[in-house]
């Protein structure tokens, strides 16, 4: 089942848009369903233009083509996470010392209460 010649003038004029970065109604993104959008159709309706889809395939080999937003919102992302990853790692050598040091002054009570025994034990307090 075709589409009417109105519909195909609506998704030619919608697929011109996105391919100069003229956009109207979407983000911009090289998409079949941007194109749909763009057009004011449905996605179906987009299936059934044959001519004009083979035009935009043509047209779009990538389908997926990230706008410049897109780029920097990613770009973004991944310096978070890297940071992030950073970040961990530090917390868990810092968790490590942390530990370490938790021991050596546990260490350090326990040895220090037997030294004040011993010496309690050899010199007893004077009586009051």
């Amino acid at each position: 089942m075709a589409v009417s010649p109105a519909t195909q003038a609506k998704l030619r004029a919608a697929m011109t848009r996105l391919l100069a970065g003229q956009p109207q109604h979407t983000d911009g993104a090289l998409t079949k369903e941007n194109l749909a959008r763009e057009a004011g159709v449905s996605h179906a309706t987009v299936h059934r233009a044959t001519d004009v889809l083979a035009e935009w395939n043509f047209q779009v080999p990538h389908p997926v083509r990230r706008t410049p937003g897109e780029h920097a919102r990613d770009d973004a992302m991944t310096a978070l996470r890297t940071r992030l990853a950073q970040a961990r790692g530090q917390a868990r050598e810092l968790q490590g010392q942390l530990d370490a040091l938790a021991t050596v002054t546990a260490n350090l009570y326990a040895e220090n209460l037997a030294l004040r025994r011993r010496l309690h034990g050899r010199n007893p307090a004077p009586a009051a």
